[in-house]
């Protein structure tokens, strides 16, 4: 069997895992042919082939990014699009495709199965925002990350007497925000699921620093936007492709604590840093199980359906049921987060 792959959307850490996996089940295991698509569905529309051997997974575990590299298209949003994608699976022979990205590649996907190719999907996502699984390729490494910096910020805050915001990725869901604000020990967390009140929030500050502490480390996700009906207005800003522009919550918020309290205010961004670099074990491991059941699943006859992380195992969920669907924070782990700031 002719068997397509590519990866979509933004890169995460432990893509080159999956890639693989699937290459050395499909190959080894199974006898398939597997074919690369370079640059996600840009690719796949373009007719943009690589065909995947053992010699291009060599040494690719440690390695972030994708081999494959990807891009932010979305066939079924661009006239013309659907028609290359079908176009070129029927030039390439493909039987099955295996597709690796977060919601928007998924939702193309379930375009595409739609339209009667066989397609199992991946998720990826450092947002971790991915309905129907508890963990999605990339998560793990970006919480790492994120701690890290955390960590290393409080010794600056502390000497400096600062209040510092660190910024992480998280438009929707405030995943890593949660995890990140509570393993590296933050005063307060600011999640898209849980708008906030800019005086509670200076109250608290003022307070704390009046009490016993000097600085103050507050944790905050792209996404978090200030409760209707409090003090403080703002707007999300919007990049061309609806992306939300880095810094922008977290440089207002500088200005509104700076002005309230008086206290020096710093923000740190870090933006595509939670995104590079060498992917963690768990990641490394979770893109290894989702590449050998994504090719199972295909020579099984499956379509239209994700692997997924339930507890301990790897499950399939149709793409039908994730639709339009963002799997949130729950408000348990925020209050944690607040408990213990």
């Amino acid at each position: 069997m002719r068997v397509g792959l590519l990866t979509g959307g933004g890169d995460v850490p432990g893509l080159n895992a999956a890639i693989r996996a699937v290459v050395k089940r499909g190959e080894g295991e199974h006898g398939h042919s597997i074919v690369g698509f370079r640059n996600g569905w840009r690719g796949l529309a373009d007719g943009d082939v690589m065909q995947l051997g053992r010699q291009h997974i060599r040494n690719v575990l440690a390695t972030g990014g994708t081999l494959l590299g990807t891009a932010r298209y979305h066939p079924h949003a661009d006239d013309g699009g659907m028609d290359a994608v079908l176009a070129t699976l029927e030039a390439e022979r493909i039987e099955a495709l295996i597709v690796v990205g977060g919601d928007g590649t998924l939702h193309a996907a379930s375009k595409v199965a739609e339209a009667g190719i066989r397609i199992v999907a991946i998720p990826k996502t450092i947002d971790n925002d991915v309905w129907g699984t508890d963990r999605s390729i990339g998560f793990d490494t970006a919480v790492t990350i994120a701690t890290e910096a955390v960590d290393r910020i409080h010794t600056t805050a502390e000497s400096h007497n600062r209040v510092m915001l660190v910024e992480v990725m998280g438009r929707t869901a405030g995943w890593i925000a949660a995890t990140a604000g509570i393993a590296g020990g933050a005063e307060v967390v600011l999640a898209p699921e849980q708008p906030f009140d800019i005086d509670k929030i200076v109250k608290f500050l003022k307070h704390r620093h009046r009490a016993h502490a000097s600085f103050s480390i507050i944790v905050v996700a792209e996404g978090a936007v200030p409760a209707e009906g409090t003090s403080m207005q703002y707007e999300t800003q919007l990049g061309r492709f609806g992306e939300i522009v880095a810094g922008s919550i977290s440089e207002r918020l500088k200005v509104e604590i700076a002005d309230r309290t008086g206290f020096d205010t710093r923000v740190t961004v870090l933006g595509h840093i939670q995104r590079g670099g060498s992917p963690t074990a768990t990641d490394r491991i979770l893109g290894s199980r989702f590449g050998v059941a994504a090719i199972d699943a295909v020579t099984r006859g499956e379509t239209g359906v994700m692997t997924a992380l339930r507890g301990d195992e790897i499950e399939l969920v149709p793409l039908a049921d994730i639709a339009g669907k963002v799997k949130h924070v729950p408000m348990e782990l925020l209050d944690v987060a607040r408990t213990l700031a």
